[in-house]
């Protein structure tokens, strides 16, 4: 991606979110958004590889809107202040687990897996844990994926806050056992988690070029089968 021009754009916005300022880089918009498009579909293209469910897709199939949904908001700005793209075989809507990217200035970063789920799925993957806590394990334990992401976290976070760390697992926990799952101590870190999202923040610099796709898809391997097996439990409620 020519970084640089989306990076200029973005920052444009962030201090100038008005609609008079974006129609006059309206040109530049649409040349930052179809170079960000073609920088995802390159990734789709490496990531089917591993991931034969979402070949099919383009990057017109995976990237939001950059125009704000502002009815029940009170930041009233019309524009977001960041490009992002969600690969699912289900949708960008959709809860199913899937490949995020994000890049805004001095936010930029990469994430596997889920957002938030509601309860009821919440539960169910919890008890698949259980029942399966051997594959888990080996899903979130090697040395591979706390290499990259790490063990999950025990606190809240919030992907638009400077707080969010260099490599993360769950963006969210509860402070104690769900109810229903008392007994369970030795799994409590994975219990807790309101999200099943593993992720790195990177340097704006990373997404220069197209060496990036690489190694996203390289860091994908690993996130893989711990989205997988959740997956596996939501199909269950289609």
């Amino acid at each position: 991606m020519e970084i640089e021009n989306i990076l200029n754009f973005l920052s444009g916005v962030a201090a100038n979110n008005n609609r008079e300022w974006f129609l006059e880089h309206k040109e530049e918009f649409e040349r930052c958004q179809t170079e960000f498009r073609e920088g995802i579909d390159l990734l789709i293209a490496k990531l089917s590889v591993i991931d034969p469910e979402i070949e099919y897709l383009k990057a017109a199939d995976c990237c939001y809107r950059f125009y704000r949904d502002i009815r029940f908001s009170l930041d009233k700005s019309p524009y977001k202040r960041h490009f992002g793209a969600y690969i699912c075989r289900d949708g960008k809507k959709s809860l199913r687990g899937g490949y995020y990217v994000h890049v805004q200035p001095g936010h930029c970063l990469v994430a596997f897996g889920c957002y938030y789920l509601p309860t009821k799925m919440l539960n169910a993957c919890r008890e698949e844990m259980l029942d399966r806590e051997e594959e888990w394990r080996q899903a979130v334990e090697n040395k591979a994926f706390l290499r990259l992401f790490g063990r999950p976290t025990s606190t809240d976070l919030d992907l638009d806050q400077e707080n969010l760390g260099a490599k993360g697992f769950g963006l969210s926990a509860l402070k104690k056992l769900p109810r229903g799952f008392n007994g369970h101590e030795d799994m409590a870190d994975y219990l807790r988690l309101k999200s099943y999202a593993c992720w790195r923040r990177m340097d704006d610099a990373f997404f220069c070029g197209d060496k990036w796709v690489d190694s996203v898809a390289k860091w994908a391997k690993p996130a893989k089968p711990a989205m997988d097996f959740i997956n596996a439990v939501l199909d269950d409620f289609d």
